[in-house]
């Protein structure tokens, strides 16, 4: 995503409310059991899904506590949690291009769930691969500008390794591959740069406009009632400044 779209949902993810910050937990909580069983170890350092998840959930503030604690859930033999990984992919309102990918222990009730979101809101729930050739699975980290100079911020990602770099009004965005993301993190971290945001992404190649003000309203909701079911884990979507379209 451009830096500045992508600021922009960060910032709307930042104002969250408790009860959603509750649910995020939740949610990399089954992120991180997934991890440990499909990884087969609780040790971040022997399984290297689960340090990015570990990561991933320390960027959100989730507690230590609940961090180890669920690792020590997922490790343990009584353990019966089995969720698989599903992603479904549609069309919003105006054809924007929706991919959602789910952690689910129950796909009929995530499928219908899904399904119904889409048709309420103007799109539809399409076949897998419908949308997917439209994106690209990149590294994306995000570096509040804030007391950096742009030039070492530059030179330490492209030494780290990173593919691209983009300087915004308010952040820095950096890209990588990401069999290299794991890596340009752990470097940049070590040179004490902290994230907004930090995680691979699904970036889409080209942008949907909705001029429509209704349709745009629709879209929104859409996004907000995808977000807001326990299954879903991303969202990810090629609609163009959508806080410009919704004011």
């Amino acid at each position: 995503m451009s830096g500045h779209s992508k600021w922009n949902n960060i910032k709307r993810k930042k104002e969250k409310t408790d009860s959603q910050r509750a649910k995020i937990f939740t949610k990399i909580g089954r992120e991180i059991a997934v991890a440990v069983k499909e990884g087969g170890s609780g040790d971040p350092n022997v399984n290297s899904r689960l340090k990015d998840v570990i990561a991933k959930a320390k960027q959100n503030n989730v507690p230590n506590d609940n961090i180890e604690r669920i690792i020590k859930k997922a490790s343990g033999e009584g353990n019966s949690d089995n969720f698989e990984s599903i992603q479904y992919e549609g069309y919003g309102p105006c054809g924007v291009a929706v991919i959602v990918e789910t952690l689910t222990d129950n796909r009929n009730r995530t499928a219908g769930d899904l399904r119904h979101y889409f048709d309420k809101f103007g799109g539809n729930l399409g076949t897998p691969g419908c949308v997917s050739f439209m994106f690209q699975k990149k590294g994306v980290l995000v570096i509040e500008k804030e007391g950096r100079e742009e030039d070492q911020v530059m030179e330490d990602a492209l030494e780290a390794g990173a593919s691209d770099f983009q300087a915004d009004e308010d952040v820095f965005e950096i890209q990588t591959e990401p069999e290299d993301f794991s890596g340009v993190r752990d470097d940049l971290a070590a040179k004490g740069y902290g994230f907004v945001s930090a995680e691979v992404e699904q970036v889409p190649d080209t942008y949907s406009r909705i001029e429509d003000a209704d349709l745009a309203v629709k879209m929104g909701k859409l996004l907000e009632m995808l977000e807001d079911n326990d299954d879903v884990q991303a969202v990810w979507h090629n609609w163009e400044n959508p806080d410009e379209d919704e004011a």
